[in-house]
């Protein structure tokens, strides 16, 4: 073997072999290969007496992919490093190095697109492993381990959570916090009011110019009985404005657009990104559609900007080309590599449609078209106001018509762009109001955090970084510390109490300001402005006394009792809280194991089509609601949508209950 190339991933590892042809033999790590063991003070893999040296051992699973490439490398006269182009990308190629026992003959390759050119460019420049990099993931890592091993277990003990982290429990924090400022808010009351004319409606905004406001219903109809009949139009001012276009994705814009327009959890992006990422069989050849979808930038390589403005021209015309947008710098932004792109404006997502899963073609269709918007002409919009007096009341009415769509030609089914008609009220003074109506309003509180608006607002504090913001989502949930509804984040019990005993012992780390603190001492350890040793030793100084101290001092949360005794040893019943929620259990645990289940009433739906059972509701471990035949483990029929007790007239199979449609358990029959 001459040469071989470690990657990440299979997938990818199939396209660039294609690209580099026989000389190269290219295989996946299967992403890290190594991790801190658990052996050591608290089990934190970490001498911290020692200037934190860490000790590694093969993750489970990884020995027998170590011990393959280990001998490959052994055979081959060269050997790429080509994980992914970042800190945890970079970290892995070292551990690679590390555990295989590389000493001169390799290099690390990185590349931002998986496309022929940018893979054989990418060789070309093949380059040593960035030391501060891995040293700066590595001391993520290693504050990540102490703070999650040293709260976790502290938390299991005094509150019956389940798991505490450096930016988890920040991200908590803001949930909890959010959901305070709800409860305690006090709506106050306003009115509006608004003359309606034949063909638009006028607001109640100034009184004698100065912005009137209306508390009560006494105020609003005070000024209806104040109002003449007649509306004198004291202006009308039209302007043409831009409409400015959108910037490039990055990963946080990504997941927010992919939340709010296509419905996609950010982990399902993400898993979804990297697939496209890594390489798709499009029947000619397999290519990666998009950019690396880990990056914090929305700048774009020269060339994709030059082929999209050549695209852009020759499919809508020169009046569609735009200009590239600057991007806006801000202390956190690493800018290690573009922003997330499709890898070429001529594929189209229609000309791809059959190559991709439905979900896969939504995800390439919105990467696509933000691709190209970002780059295309502002949209142009003729703006029209018209201001009424009426006895020194004033009302203003707005209107806006496309007069161009630009960047909408493509990004228009995600954003709106309704148009709002004024009339021609060119020379007419005066206007009668068909009627004039009074709204009775109440100020509302902050909303609760979706996953979208949760990911903005840690990206504004500087929390995180791109690669952690779906992990933070699922963990909090898979934790159980929120629950989602109307697909926003609610704190359980359990989660606030997690959060006041946090902030009891801890309010000096677990807080907005230290952890983006943190991330910045990050940075600076990647660029080696900082020594990791002094950032991890300044740290552990200050944190764990307070670990030590509330080990010893902080109240632990006694369990609810139930009011009953326990059959098994007459100790008190008390209410705990398990993986799957709550539960009843003797509070003389662990001498006694006794827990308590819940009688739960059976619904029967119908006949089971496979068996003399019937089908019953039923939970799943997870409390997800199915259907299943109460015959089982005899009878095995399932099914997660409610069955409607008739056959399929096409296959015979049971019918569902599916999104307010009927559809069938085993083919494609549907009925409305």
């Amino acid at each position: 073997m001459k040469k071989l190339v470690i990657v990440e991933s299979p997938s990818k590892s199939k396209t660039i072999e294609k690209y580099l042809g026989n000389d190269y033999k290219v295989v996946a790590s299967m992403g890290h290969i190594r991790d801190l063991a658990t052996t050591g003070k608290f089990g934190l893999g970490v001498d911290v007496d020692n200037d934190f040296a860490p000790s590694y051992i093969p993750m489970k699973g990884k020995k027998k992919v170590i011990t393959d490439l280990k001998k490959m490398s052994k055979e081959a006269e060269q050997v790429y490093l080509a994980t992914d182009p970042d800190r945890e990308g970079e970290a892995i190629s070292w551990h690679l190095k590390e555990a295989l026992g590389l000493k001169k003959n390799y290099e690390r390759v990185t590349f931002n697109e998986i496309t022929k050119d940018v893979i054989i460019e990418a060789f070309n420049k093949a380059r040593d492993i960035d030391v501060d990099l891995v040293k700066s993931q590595e001391t993520r890592r290693i504050l990540d381990r102490i703070i999650g091993f040293r709260l976790s277990k502290l938390m299991q003990s005094k509150t019956g959570g389940k798991s505490a982290g450096r930016v988890q429990s920040v991200a908590l924090k803001l949930i909890v916090d959010r959901e305070r400022e709800i409860q305690a808010f006090i709506p106050e009351e306003y009115w509006s009011i608004t003359a309606k004319f034949n063909q638009f409606d006028a607001d109640l905004e100034k009184y004698k110019n100065k912005k009137i406001e209306l508390k009560n219903e006494d105020e609003a109809d005070y000024v209806i009985s104040s109002l003449g009949p007649d509306y004198h139009i004291s202006n009308i001012e039209c302007k043409e404005k831009n409409k400015k276009g959108v910037m490039p994705f990055k990963t946080s814009t990504l997941q927010q657009t992919a939340v709010n327009k296509l419905n996609f959890a950010s982990s399902k992006t993400m898993r979804i990104a990297q697939k496209l990422y890594e390489g798709v069989d499009i029947g000619s050849e397999t290519v990666g559609l998009i950019t690396y979808m880990r990056t914090d930038s929305e700048r774009l390589s020269p060339v994709f900007i030059n082929e999209a403005f050549k695209f852009i021209k020759e499919t809508y015309g020169d009046k569609y080309v735009g200009a590239v947008k600057q991007q806006k710098k801000n202390d956190n932004m690493q800018d290690a590599h573009e922003g997330i792109r499709v890898t070429s404006p001529y594929r189209t997502p229609e000309s791809l449609k059959k190559y991709l899963s439905a979900d896969e073609y939504k995800l390439y269709s919105l990467i696509y078209a933000r691709s190209l918007a970002c780059l295309m002409a502002d949209a142009k919009v003729k703006a029209t106001a018209v201001t009424l007096l009426n006895n020194d009341y004033e009302f203003k009415a707005t209107g806006s018509v496309l007069i161009f769509d630009g960047y909408l030609k493509v990004y228009g089914n995600y954003e709106s762009s309704e148009d709002t008609i004024l009339p021609d009220l060119t020379g007419i003074t005066v206007l009668n109001a068909d009627e004039v109506i009074k709204e009775q309003h109440f100020t509302k509180p902050a909303p609760r955090y979706t996953e979208s608006s949760l990911i903005k607002e840690l990206e504004r504090l500087g929390i995180g970084r791109p690669s952690t913001y779906a992990t933070i989502m699922e963990t909090i949930k898979a934790r159980d510390y929120v629950t989602v509804e109307d697909k926003k984040f609610v704190p359980t019990k359990v989660g606030i109490e997690t959060t006041d005993k946090l902030q009891e012992g801890f309010s000096d780390i677990i807080n907005v300001e230290y952890t983006a603190n943190m991330e910045t001492e990050l940075d600076e350890i990647a660029e080696a402005k900082l020594n990791n040793v002094e950032v991890l030793k300044e740290f552990y100084n200050k944190f764990e006394p307070l670990v030590e101290d509330a080990f010893k001092n902080m109240e632990k949360k006694e369990a609810e009792q139930t009011g009953e005794a326990c059959p098994e040893c007459g100790s008190p019943l008390v209410i705990r809280n398990g993986r799957y929620g709550e539960f009843v259990a003797c509070s003389n645990y662990p001498e006694c194991k006794f827990i308590k289940k819940e009688e739960v009433p059976v619904l029967e739906i119908c006949n089971c089509p496979n068996c003399d059972g019937k089908i019953i509701e039923k939970k799943s471990r997870k409390g997800k609601v199915f259907y299943g035949c109460n015959n089982y483990p005899k009878c095995k029929t399932a099914y997660w949508y409610k069955p409607v007790d008739r056959k399929c007239p096409e296959c015979g199979e049971m019918l569902l209950e599916k999104s307010k449609k009927i559809v069938c358990s085993s083919c494609e029959y549907e009925d409305e």
